[in-house]
């Protein structure tokens, strides 16, 4: 059987280092060794080194059956030990192989079930000791009072069970740059404790790995990978080793160790609510450090207890913050300020405002004005910060402790706004308010500079050589926002809304009472006008008529044709201008009607008008048919005057030589909205058409406007109130009517009522 090793060999790149497959190196390291079976027992993978632990080589041993090597009784033990695994790791098992014994670590990968197995230590490990190490590090753990206590305390304790020259606890902060806040070590060993280290240094591949595989060994920097082999011809050769022990490291990482005269390294992850919130970080400087199984076990117990504690101490620490600020807070939501403008001077004055968050200065922009306190920018840099920031935000909120980061303008606000917390008071982010803090100048001490963690060396790539202190001064940054903080700030931003939206509804309140009173006062002066317009126009004009009338008609007088015409034109004045009154009269009756709507029959109603209108369609020579209607909820003397209305003006846009014809039929019942915003309903729908001249649709709402005419009065007489008066007659009876027209083919006018 031909046999391949799976080595991955690609090259390593700047291009590439941040995606390098660190999860398939097909090597491992070689104090122990590694077989891939398949879930049909059969062996599919071999590392190299099997026949240095076993006696067997990888050709004796890929293609047999595991059962072969371990036997009958320990491979039944095998299969039931493999059912209990429920995760991707489980406690050591004992083999023995030949006439060696081994601790075998067992986790599943896709279809394959990968077994390493390791030497077992001869003595059994001190069970007495193993309880007083475990009963101090609780002990330790009840008593530390703080996250950093606890911290400590846990690298003390894990250097004493695994033997490490310096034991770490190592932070990650947002961007997973990382922090040394505790640290066990020999005395002889520099300290390394607030040392920062660049995101670099773990690359995001290595992180992921990290957070799913809680516990790295490396037992000799200067181990010789051991390649692992499959058969030639299979296909998906790569073996996935995210969960393995012994698998091989990335030849930056272990020149990283190098670099840093680091001969063995153990890693144990700190998880808080699913994020790699830190590492136990492990090194030792003389020479490999193998750590056997309960170690192992021991050690990531104790990762596991510091995780379980890291966001319940959190949420402590933020609880102790809050009671600080929450005072504060507490007594800005107590204070009772008027609903009135004025009032923000005073809210933007109170130094509460500025300790809830601790902030050095607060504005509060309303309507454009500014309202400020304490330690901030000019009004127009406050305008400006605000519109950015409210572009930025995510319903309605952004903070940041390095606004010239996102904002380069900010650059030269570094004195008073390093740092911001913005809140939107509307959906428009008109208002907001702005808490602001100046720079805070610090220091932060690398292991190195952080701009050469990765080096270009001749030909290949080489993590950094120096590891010396490197100090980087820190400016126009703000001191990072607490949670507490922030939560203390939005909680009075809403209270601040909450307060703002009363005094703006009660500002309209106001407005809109003074608009009524303004509307109450002009529709008298209204009312006046129409009634001097229409009751006290009534004697004069009708005077002028009988006056006129008189010298026309006078038999004993006779006047020449240039006077007679002219009074002629003044009692045809007069007598257009009775009939614009009265039209004005009926407008006014509909707009003031009050009276209930009752069931009226529009069929009735049709017919009455047909007869009151019979001398003048006798007259016109015109012809007028009607439909059967429906009986409707309206006012039957306003739907006597509107299909009146209608049908005389029918008779009087009419076609020279054409005989009018108007016709009123009912089209059933109709779904219909006249403007998308209103909710559809169903219409009786009525339709009323001619044969006359039309007119354009352009028109189709204009004309019913009142005083709206298309013609001129010596062409079609009429007041221009008719059609403003139907439509006025509709709405009283909550419907609608439309118009479309042809000219020179007609116009038919659409009557919508409520169903």
């Amino acid at each position: 059987m031909s046999i391949k090793d799976i080595v991955n060999r690609d090259l390593v790149n700047l291009e590439n280092c941040e995606s390098e497959p660190i999860h398939i190196p097909g090597s491992i390291q070689p104090h122990g060794f590694l077989l891939g079976v398949s879930t049909a027992d059969q062996i599919e993978y071999c590392s190299g080194n099997t026949a240095i632990h076993t006696g067997m080589p990888v050709e004796s041993l890929l293609g047999k059956n595991l059962s072969d090597i371990l036997g009958a009784k320990q491979n039944t033990a095998l299969h039931e030990y493999l059912v209990t695994l429920t995760g991707s790791f489980a406690a050591p098992m004992s083999l023995t192989i030949g006439e060696r014994n081994f601790e075998a670590t067992i986790h599943r990968t896709g279809d394959v079930y990968v077994l390493e197995c390791e030497p077992a230590i001869s003595e059994l490990p001190d069970l007495t000791g193993l309880y007083t190490q475990t009963r101090h590090f609780a002990s330790s753990m009840e008593q530390a009072t703080s996250l950093q206590m606890l911290s400590q305390g846990l690298a003390d304790e894990t250097r004493r069970v695994t033997g490490y020259d310096r034991v770490m606890i190592y932070r990650f902060d947002s961007e997973y740059n990382g922090e040394v806040i505790a640290e066990s070590r020999l005395e002889e060993l520099e300290p390394f404790l607030g040392l920062h280290y660049p995101h670099t240094d773990i690359p995001p591949q290595a992180r992921e790995l990290y957070r799913r595989n809680l516990i790295r060994v490396i037992a000799d920097v200067d181990y010789e990978p051991v390649p692992i082999y499959t058969y030639s011809g299979k296909t998906n050769k790569d073996l996935d080793l995210t969960y393995s022990i012994l698998r091989s490291v990335s030849p930056i990482h272990v020149q990283y160790l190098h670099n840093m005269g680091v001969n063995a390294s153990l890693s144990i992850s700190l998880m808080s609510e699913g994020r790699l919130w830190g590492l136990i970080a492990c090194h030792h400087y003389h020479g490999p450090r193998p750590v056997n199984s309960h170690a192992r076990i021991a050690a990531r117990l104790q990762g596991h207890f510091m995780s379980s504690q890291i966001r319940v101490r959190e949420i402590a620490e933020e609880f102790e913050a809050t009671q600080v600020v929450s005072q504060s807070l507490d007594r800005m939501l107590a204070m009772d300020f008027e609903l009135e403008r004025n009032a923000f001077h005073t809210i933007a004055a109170q130094q509460d405002l500025l300790d809830l968050c601790h902030a050095r200065g607060v504005a509060i922009i309303i309507d454009d004005t500014v309202y400020k306190n304490g330690l901030t920018p000019d009004e127009a840099a406050i305008r400006h910060i605000a519109q950015w920031a409210g572009e930025q935000s995510v319903n309605g909120y952004f903070s940041s402790s390095h606004l010239s980061q996102a904002y380069p303008p900010a650059a030269t606000l570094c004195e008073t706004a390093a740092g911001i917390v913005y809140h939107a008071l509307d959906r428009s982010h008109t208002n907001s308010i702005i808490w602001f803090r100046p720079e805070t100048v610090h220091e932060v001490n690398w292991a190195g500079d952080p701009a050469k963690a990765i080096e270009k060396d001749k030909a290949q790539l080489s993590p950094r050589k120096s590891f010396q202190t490197w100090k980087q001064v820190v400016q126009c940054q703000s001191k990072p926002w607490e949670k507490a903080e922030l939560n203390t700030a939005t909680n009075y931003a809403y209270s601040l809304q909450k307060h703002i939206n009363t005094l703006f509804l009660r500002e309209e309140e106001t407005k809109y009472r003074l608009l009524s009173a303004r509307l109450g006062e002009a529709y008298q002066e209204l009312e006046n006008l129409n009634w001097i317009s229409t009751h006290d126009l009534k004697e004069p004009l009708r005077k002028i008529q009988v006056f006129a009338s008189r010298i026309i008609d006078a038999d004993n007088i006779a006047l020449p044709d240039n006077i007679t015409a002219p009074l002629q034109k003044i009692q045809d004045s007069a007598n257009r201008m009775q009939r614009l009154i009265n039209d004005v009269l009926s407008y006014s009756r509909v707009r003031n009607s009050e009276e209930r709507l009752a069931a009226v029959s529009l069929d009735q109603v049709i017919h009455e008008v047909a007869h009151d209108l019979n001398d003048e369609i006798l007259a016109t020579g015109a012809m007028l048919d009607y439909d059967e209607l429906p009986e409707i909820q309206g006012v039957s003397f306003l739907l006597a005057q509107l299909f009146s209305n209608l049908i005389r003006n029918s008779m009087k846009f009419t076609r020279d030589g054409i005989i009018p014809h108007i016709s009123v039929r009912y089209e059933g019942m109709k779904e219909y909205t006249p403007i998308e915003e209103l909710p559809i309903r169903l219409y009786h729908l009525i339709a009323i058409s001619d044969n006359g001249i039309g007119f354009e649709d352009k028109y189709s709402k204009s004309i019913f406007k009142v005083f709206s005419r298309l013609h001129a009065h010596a062409a079609y007489g009429g007041t221009g109130v008719g059609l403003a008066l139907c439509k006025k007659i509709m709405e009283t009876h909550h419907g609608f009517i439309s118009a479309r027209g042809v000219p020179g083919d007609g116009a038919t006018f659409y009557l919508y009522f409520p169903v």
